[in-house]
């Protein structure tokens, strides 16, 4: 299991964290907190990628910063 936190633009609001929680609650990860700015999850990398989470949080209307 990885544990990453992922930093996040665009993001500034309780709903904009919301969006978020809901994009990657759709996938097969643990979402440990997200707050305006960043997501904390912990996924399995033999089940789901990065780029898959990326994907979803860009799908929610937010920037990825690496």
């Amino acid at each position: 299991m990885t544990t990453e936190i992922i930093k996040i633009e665009g993001m500034s609001c309780m709903h904009c964290v919301k969006a978020v929680q809901l994009g990657l609650q759709k996938l097969n990860l643990l979402v440990k907190n997200v707050k305006v700015g960043s997501a904390e999850v912990e996924y399995d990398e033999n089940k789901l990628s990065r780029t898959d989470i990326i994907t979803a949080i860009e799908e929610a209307g937010y920037k990825v910063v690496s």
